[in-house]
């Protein structure tokens, strides 16, 4: 099956207008406006948050009652199949678990830390742990395979200070904790071994006797128990755990299920491999699932070549009621639902509504899945996003099917109050609710550097009214305020919205760009080519030959297109780029220019690629320089 979509992209405004959304079930966000003279707006839902349980593990006692056998998560064995657990066998596995951790003394001080990645072990060791109300950590498993010097795992390692670590294959992460866990730490896996250290089998934990105070300890937990910490990705320096409250958690699931109210229709079926070291897939995806009784689908897929051909061999087997990706991961899937009518059935059977975060979609791949869903089923299948941070748990600001568009985030949901304060021009949000954090664990003065005078988390994300005179009509995303900067002339340029409209002329080329520009006369850009993308050009590229793809006549020259129209198109100095280079070499996780999940650290790239930023501004560029 080719895997190259059509270059040519549906009109949106003509597929709106002539087919309409599927119907769902939503809760449309509106709010009260206050607005101070100072300029400050706040924003608060009118709908009043309901009810949320103490402790997250309440719905697991509840469906494990209500529907003993359903599949809570499977995920794919040697023979490929499918291995189960059923909402009753992961209660009774939690329970052992959490007997199994109580007996080692571990607490907040000493809590599990996970390293490997999604799986159902992984969920076991989690699910007793939340159990036990003993916090736990999934780490990314980049800080072990992917990292050289294990920077971050170490930092991390010395931050939380684990009592037991976990990794599914023990022989897999040798190396990795050999060079940072001490033998006073319990190491436990699944399978493998380490030479020199005694490693505790998983099926050992399962096997514990109960806890003799097991039940009482589980009541006792509360609001304010610690369930877990999540580390940020570290784009703006090194990872920061955020505290994970039992309310956080609660609190965000009843926001999401009283927003996406669809979820209430029938219980979610899910194929996912959004990593759980993250708050899309770790409190989102997972905590959905549980809450709501449905069942999550391990997808081992990546959105790249080799990985998404696992994500369609899953999708043509399972049929998602709403499916979760981020805008990479839908642009990858697009080409196979093109070609082949089994999958596109399939996928589109029962789905109510698709959601992505992380970035902005394109309008192409957007569109183009309209145009699918339409195909396929008559609608158009709603395509939703919103605002939110690990430090929200994330749940904040969403969108609603008829005002869904890249870019827009919507308004608060219900339970969240915004702020919205004047900054250089631009309108800085901030959240206040029970789904954000208390702080980072051990480290009060960056906790202090989070909140405002009014107890305000500060996401640091600009936004901007879509209708200043109806402010119901919510937000669009206006950058990052940290990123923006001045050029010599004094004018400000703002990077968010210049990065999105570069990403989105240069497609399918371009997976993001690094602005430059700082006290400089005009902006440049070094851009991250998409090896995929640039593949829908020039078919006989490697597939991961950085190098090859920048030099490459004819990538230079489609890029050069795409770049000279963007610019034609520049209104002034802040917005005109006039050099670029593809860049050819990968960015660097140990050097903090990228995180586990692709985002970058634009101001840790400019710093460690200082001497090609004086290249691109010399007075003779070398060749590699795109001049316009």
């Amino acid at each position: 099956m080719s895997a190259k979509p059509s270059m040519s992209a549906p009109s949106d405004q003509a597929v709106r207008e002539k087919h309409p959304l599927r119907p769902i079930s939503f809760g449309t966000p509106a709010v009260h406006v206050e607005r101070r003279v100072d300029g400050t707006v706040y924003l608060r839902p009118k709908a009043q948050l309901l009810d949320y349980p103490v402790r997250i593990t309440d719905r697991l006692h509840h469906w494990a009652i209500a529907a003993p056998d359903r599949v809570f998560m499977a995920e794919r064995n040697a023979a490929r199949g499918w291995r189960q657990i059923t909402y009753a066998e992961l209660l009774a596995s939690s329970r052992h678990i959490a007997s199994a951790l109580l007996a080692r003394g571990l607490s907040a001080e000493k809590p599990v830390m996970i390293l490997s990645g999604n799986s159902i072990d992984h969920a076991l060791v989690a699910f007793g742990a939340l159990y036990a109300g003993i916090p736990f950590c999934p780490v990314s498993p980049a800080y072990s395979l992917v990292s050289r010097d294990y920077g971050k795992l170490s930092y991390l390692m010395k931050l939380l200070t684990p009592g037991l670590l976990f990794a599914d294959d023990a022989g897999k992460f040798t190396d990795a904790l050999a060079a940072n866990v001490s033998s006073a730490t319990e190491i436990a896996a699944s399978f493998g071994t380490m030479p020199g250290r005694d490693v505790t089998d998983l099926a050992d934990l399962m096997a514990a006797p109960l806890h003799p105070n097991l039940d009482a300890i589980h009541a006792a937990i509360g609001p304010d128990t610690i369930a877990k910490f999540l580390c940020t990705s570290g784009s703006t320096g090194s990872p920061k755990a955020v505290i994970n409250t039992q309310r956080m958690i609660c609190a965000n699931q009843v926001m999401l299920r009283e927003t996406l109210a669809f979820l209430k229709d029938e219980p979610p079926v899910i194929v996912d491999w959004l990593p759980w070291n993250h708050t899309f897939g770790g409190n989102h995806n997972i905590g959905l699932t549980l809450y709501n009784g449905g069942s999550m689908y391990l997808d081992e897929g990546k959105p790249m070549p080799g990985g998404i051909e696992e994500s369609v061999r899953n999708l043509q087997e399972i049929s998602p009621t709403v499916y979760f990706n981020v805008p990479k991961g839908y642009e990858s899937l697009l080409p196979y639902l093109r070609d082949d009518s089994a999958l596109r059935k399939k996928f589109f059977a029962r789905l109510h509504a698709m959601f992505f975060s992380g970035a902005a979609l394109s309008a192409f791949v957007w569109n183009s899945l309209d145009e699918l869903s339409v195909q396929e089923t008559g609608y158009r299948v709603p395509m939703l996003t919103g605002l939110g941070a690990t430090e929200t748990s994330p749940f904040f600001m969403s969108v609603n099917p008829f005002t869904s568009r890249s870019g827009h985030v919507g308004l608060p949901v219900a339970g969240n109050d915004a702020k919205l304060v004047p900054n250089n021009g631009k309108l800085e949000v901030r959240a206040k609710g029970p789904n954000v954090m208390p702080g980072y664990w051990r480290q009060p003065d960056m906790t202090a550097k989070a909140f405002d005078e009014e107890g305000f988390y500060k996401f640091g994300d600009a936004l901007k009214p879509a209708d200043p005179d109806n402010f119901d009509a919510g937000f669009d995303f206006d950058g990052r305020i940290g990123e923006d900067f001045k050029l010599a002339s004094g004018t400000w340029v703002s990077v968010g919205p210049l990065r999105a409209r570069f990403v989105a002329a240069c497609a399918p080329l371009v997976r993001d760009v690094v602005i430059a520009g700082i006290n400089r006369d005009e902006i440049s850009a070094l851009v991250v080519l998409d090896l995929d993308g640039c593949r829908l050009i020039n078919p006989t590229l490697p597939s991961d030959d950085l190098a090859i793809a920048a030099s490459d006549p004819l990538i230079r020259a489609a890029f050069r297109e795409r770049f000279q129209k963007l610019m034609e198109a520049a209104t002034g100095s802040s917005t005109r780029i006039v050099r670029a280079v593809l860049l050819d070499t990968p960015l660097s996780i140990d050097r903090g220019e990228v995180t586990d999940k692709g985002s970058i650290n634009q101001r840790a790239v400019l710093d460690n690629r200082s001497a090609l930023i004086e290249e691109i501004y010399s007075p003779a560029p070398p060749a590699q320089v795109i001049t316009l």
